[in-house]
């Protein structure tokens, strides 16, 4: 069974990789580490440069996962800054901002980036589409999951009863990843 290492503080996340790339057969292990915040507003080179500083401290194979969410209405906001949105105004901050806006699309992406040794990190991106719902819907999962519909659904994540799985924005990108790996 080939180890891959998760750099990651989250054990929500890592527990939920684990349960994935396992019966994949891939021994999944957490390296715990704070990693420096990037500035930028793109997820890939944030996860990128995590991958990278994670990567100098380990010298194991290893990746990171980073999202963003996007709400066309809000010109992207909140975009990479999703820990600060929900800290400081929250789903609920979210919904006033959207009070009388038609367009309530909105994307969910995620970059992993994958680093090995003798190589350039690499990233794999999935993003899934969606809708601000009118009002909070459900309590599972965190932060904008009880206002993010995904394409497709009447329910929001916030009501989806399964959340042992990967969302599906970030199954999108790690599925690209475990592909490349099982390839080498």
């Amino acid at each position: 069974m080939k180890t891959l290492y998760f750099a990651t503080s989250n054990k929500w996340k890592f527990k939920l990789a684990r349960g994935y790339f396992r019966t994949r057969g891939i021994d999944l292990k957490q390296f715990e580490i704070d990693m420096p915040e990037s500035r930028s507003e793109e997820g890939e080179e944030i996860a990128r440069e995590k991958a990278d500083y994670a990567y100098g401290k380990l010298k194991r194979p290893l990746f990171v996962l980073d999202g963003s969410f996007h709400i066309r209405a809000l010109n992207n906001f909140p975009k990479s800054y999703i820990k600060f949105t929900d800290k400081y105004i929250g789903a609920e901050g979210i919904l006033k901002l959207m009070e009388n806006v038609e367009d309530r699309s909105c994307t969910y992406k995620s970059a992993v980036s994958y680093c090995e040794p003798g190589k350039e990190a690499i990233s794999f991106l999935g993003e899934e589409k969606g809708t601000i719902a009118e009002e909070i819907r459900g309590n599972n999962g965190f932060g904008h999951d009880p206002i993010f519909i995904p394409e497709g659904s009447e329910k929001t994540y916030g009501e989806m009863q399964n959340f042992e799985n990967l969302k599906r924005f970030r199954k999108k990108a790690v599925e690209k990843l475990k592909n490349y790996l099982l390839k080498g």
